[in-house]
C-alpha cells in the first residue's frame, strides 16, 4: 500500500519534469492509461458491461477527474510541486463536507470546523509568500504563485467531487473497468477542449520533448516520464492498492492514502530542493493543513462511524 501511494507520490514530480503544458500533459496521461487498461483487461478477459444510467454517471467522473488533473498540473506549473500537493491535501476535508449534501446525510459542525482549518493553512501559505513575490508595499502580489494556489485548491475541490460520485457506482463494477470508462471519456473531454486552449494559449506545444538520440540524459524525454506516469503511478500502483485492499483495514488505507502529498513533498525536496523555494508561511500552513487531516482521519476511528472498504475504487485508484 506504502509502494502505491509513493507511485502516486511521484505524479507531481512528473508533473514538474514533463515539459507540456498542464492541459496536454493530461490528455496524454488519460490517453496512455486507457490504452493500457483496455490491454490489460483484453488479456484478462475481464471486460464488464456497464449499464447505461452508470455510464452516464463515469462519463461524468472521467470529465471531472480530466479537469482535476489540469488543475493539479497547472498548480504545479504555476509553482511547484510541494505547494500543489499541500492544496491536493485538502480534499479529504472537502470530501467529508460534500459527501452529506450528495448523498443527504447531515452536516456535522467539527468536520466544518476541520475545513476551516484546512482553509485557513492555505491562507497562510498563500499570505506568506517568499519575498519575490510580495509588492513593494509588503502585500502579497497575486502572480503565478496566487494561481499556482488557487489551482491547487480548485484540485482538491474536482477530487472530492468526483471521489463522492465513484461512490455510488464502485461497488458495482471492478476498478479496473472503471478506470478505462473514466480515462476514455476524460480524454475525449479534454480534446474536444484543446481547440480552446489553442486558442488562448498559441504556444502551447503538441507534441512531447524528446531527448537527443545521441545523448544519455533522459530526464529530458518527455515520452518516457508519460509513460513512467501512467504505467506506474497509475496503472501499477492501482493494481498494488488494490491488492493490499484485501489484506488490510479500511482505516490503515485511509491513513496511507492521505501520506501522498508527504511522499510528493519528500520527493520534491530531494529532487528539486524545494525546500528551499518555499518560505516559513508554507511550513506554518501545511502544519494546519496536516492538522486537519489527522483529526479527521482520527474522528474516522471511531467505532459509530464505518469507513468505506472501496477507497481506492471510489478515488479511482489514482491521483
Amino acid at each position: 500500500m506504502n509502494l502505491a501511494v509513493l507511485l502516486w507520490g511521484f505524479t507531481g514530480v512528473l508533473g514538474r519534469a514533463i515539459s507540456l503544458e498542464a492541459p496536454m500533459l493530461v490528455w496524454y496521461r488519460m490517453l496512455f492509461t486507457a490504452l493500457f487498461m483496455a490491454g490489460i483487461l483484453t488479456y484478462r478477459k475481464q471486460w464488464t458491461p456497464v449499464t447505461r444510467k452508470d455510464l452516464w454517471q463515469l462519463i461524468s467522473v472521467g470529465c471531472l477527474m480530466g479537469l482535476h488533473w489540469v488543475a493539479f498540473y497547472g498548480a504545479i506549473k504555476f509553482t511547484n510541486a510541494s505547494i500543489a500537493l499541500v492544496c491536493l491535501s485538502t480534499a479529504s476535508v472537502f470530501t467529508s463536507l460534500l459527501d452529506p449534501l450528495v448523498n443527504k446525510g447531515k452536516f456535522d459542525y467539527k468536520e466544518i470546523l476541520l475545513g476551516w482549518l484546512a482553509i485557513a493553512g492555505v491562507y497562510i501559505i498563500y499570505h506568506f509568500q517568499p519575498s519575490d513575490t510580495v509588492s513593494a508595499t509588503g502585500t502579497p502580489s497575486f502572480s503565478n504563485y496566487g494561481l499556482g494556489i488557487i489551482s491547487g485548491v480548485v484540485a482538491a475541490i474536482l477530487s472530492s467531487v468526483f471521489t463522492v460520485l465513484n461512490k455510488n457506482v464502485a461497488h458495482k463494477y471492478p476498478a479496473r473497468t472503471m478506470v478505462f470508462y473514466e480515462m476514455t471519456t476524460g480524454w475525449l473531454f479534454i480534446t474536444l477542449l484543446l481547440p480552446v486552449v489553442f486558442y488562448y494559449l498559441p504556444d502551447t506545444k503538441f507534441l512531447p520533448r524528446s531527448a537527443d538520440l545521441l545523448s544519455i540524459d533522459w530526464s529530458k524525454n518527455d515520452w518516457l516520464w508519460l509513460v513512467v506516469l501512467s504505467l506506474c503511478c497509475t496503472v501499477w500502483a492501482q493494481s498494488l492498492a488494490l491488492t493490499a485492499l484485501k489484506k488490510l483495514s479500511s482505516f490503515m488505507v485511509t491513513l496511507s492514502v492521505n501520506l501522498e502529498p508527504i511522499y510528493g513533498m519528500i520527493l520534491a525536496f530531494i529532487l528539486y530542493h524545494e525546500n528551499k523555494e518555499l518560505g516559513k508561511g508554507f511550513f506554518i500552513g501545511v502544519s494546519l493543513i496536516i492538522l486537519s487531516v489527522v483529526l479527521q482521519v482520527i474522528r474516522m476511528l471511531k467505532p459509530k462511524q464505518t469507513l468505506s472498504p472501496g477507497l481506492i475504487e471510489e478515488k479511482g485508484g489514482i491521483d
